[in-house]
């Protein structure tokens, strides 16, 4: 199998996580700050992997599949850590309701778009800008939240501003979700044979 420089840079990404749980954990000067920017590094792979395939026409099926597995354990990963050093009273409350809500629509809409696609329908729940509004709201608050999650002192401020881009970006993950389950609702009212039930005109 030949794989080409967009495949390579999202087998990077995935190769970045260890990197950065490693960076979170061990307790050198500026941890933080070198975490968030490997996180930081992994973000840019991802635009970075699409705009290649797309401009010089490098797409492949194992691409196609990697990318977005790459993407979504990223971010489950990294709320993962930040879910973990978070713990007790309403803010880790706050951050394990918003994770697991962003979790949970990831794993959703991927099941939803597998199944849409069995039924040759998989360009009704293609990505829409809410989708990639979501994301870049989700990255930013991640970022974010990595340099501060020791809550030092003098940067709670930072840190709040943070948890409320999280919070936010939750906010459109159900938002993007319920768009999604909009798009493909005509189909999921099928017969249960995959085909979708015919619609009146009216």
């Amino acid at each position: 199998m030949h794989i080409n420089l967009p495949t390579w840079l999202t087998l990077f990404r995935v190769l970045l996580l260890p990197v950065m749980v490693v960076v979170f954990y061990w307790q050198f000067p500026g941890h933080n700050i070198t975490a968030a920017v490997v996180f930081m590094l992994a973000a840019i792979t991802d635009w970075l992997d699409g705009y290649l395939a797309r401009r010089m026409n490098l797409t492949s099926a194992f691409g196609a599949f990697l990318d977005p597995v790459a993407d979504k354990l990223m971010v489950a990963v990294t709320l993962f850590l930040l879910v973990e050093t978070h713990r007790g009273g309403w803010p880790g409350i706050l951050m394990a309701v918003t994770a697991a809500i962003i979790v949970g629509r990831e794993i959703s809409v991927s099941a939803l778009r597998e199944w849409m696609a069995e039924i040759g329908m998989r360009a009704t729940v293609k990505v829409a800008f809410i989708g990639k509004l979501k994301t870049t709201m989700q990255m930013v608050a991640l970022i974010v939240l990595i340099v501060q999650h020791e809550k030092d002192a003098e940067a709670l401020r930072l840190y709040h501003i943070g948890e409320g881009l999280l919070v936010i970006a939750g906010i459109l993950t159900i938002w993007s979700g319920l768009y999604y389950l909009r798009a493909a609702w005509p189909s999921l009212k099928g017969d249960g044979s995959g085909r979708p039930l015919p619609r009146s005109e009216d």
